[in-house]
């Protein structure tokens, strides 16, 4: 038998997270496809070795592998085994960027979704204490697509003093980050990014259309003008399953 396929040593161990049983078994997976462990084109171990290895109940295994099949990773068939049909890296095509340029860079065949938008708001989530706070501001929940899949769900607050120099239609297929930067006359001399991995809750699972307690990344940004004002702060999140985090060392 392949050694791919043989029972680890000792049980997986999965602590205390209060992350569903079965997700933490697809992650263990899919990780296990992204490695090379199970190679593309070769059978996976069976649902009663994998339960064996786990030490889980067959239910559990079954269920981590649908997982996997609704991500078009594997393919089960009828008294042949389940197979590796596609890597996750395939869908790796959302870039975080952490540089100014690169939060610049338009993502090609995106198309945004506004989902709802307010005028008098002030920011329910100022992580960092930069600038002074607008009197105002225009709040935009966006979804982001590519490809017919949702990756990136946003609120944004604009001050509304800028929002009146933008042209109303610039909101509905720009980023934030290249919408402030076209702002007539501003000048920006502060710019912080934070990002946080978390799990997606029942909100987020649903507009992000994604499984339960699946990783995501939580990013929050804050823009400050010349003049000491914040005039742009997002609180966002990226599926994890298509995200990448990209970082310029310096």
């Amino acid at each position: 038998m392949d050694t791919s396929m043989a029972p680890a040593k000792a049980p997986v161990d999965f602590g205390h997270s209060g992350v569903s049983r079965y997700v933490q078994l697809a992650t263990l997976f899919q990780r296990r496809i992204e490695t090379g462990l199970w190679p593309l084109g070769q059978q996976i171990p069976t649902v009663d070795q994998l339960a064996a290895e786990c030490s889980v109940a067959r239910a559990t295994v079954r269920q981590a592998l649908g997982v996997l099949e609704n991500k078009e990773l594997i393919a089960r068939h009828r008294a042949k085994g389940t197979f590796v049909i596609k890597k996750p890296q395939d869908k790796l095509w959302c870039e975080v960027a952490t540089d100014w340029r690169g939060l610049l860079m338009d993502r090609e065949g995106m198309t945004i979704e506004i989902l709802a938008s307010e005028t008098g708001q002030q920011p329910r989530n100022l992580l960092h204490n930069v600038g002074n706070v607008a009197p105002a501001y225009r709040h935009f929940r966006r979804r982001h697509w590519r490809g017919g899949v949702p990756y990136y769900l946003g609120d944004l607050y604009f001050d509304e003093r800028v929002c009146k120099l933008l042209r109303p239609k610039i909101f509905e297929s720009k980023s934030a980050m290249r919408i402030i930067r076209q702002v007539p006359g501003l000048r920006i001399s502060k710019a912080r990014e934070t990002l946080t991995i978390g799990t997606a809750d029942l909100e987020i699972a649903d507009l992000l259309q994604m499984p339960l307690n699946a990783p995501v990344a939580l990013v929050n940004r804050t823009v400050v003008d010349s003049k000491g004002g914040l005039v742009l702060v997002t609180d966002g999140v990226y599926r994890g399953d298509v995200v990448r985090l990209d970082i310029k060392l310096k």
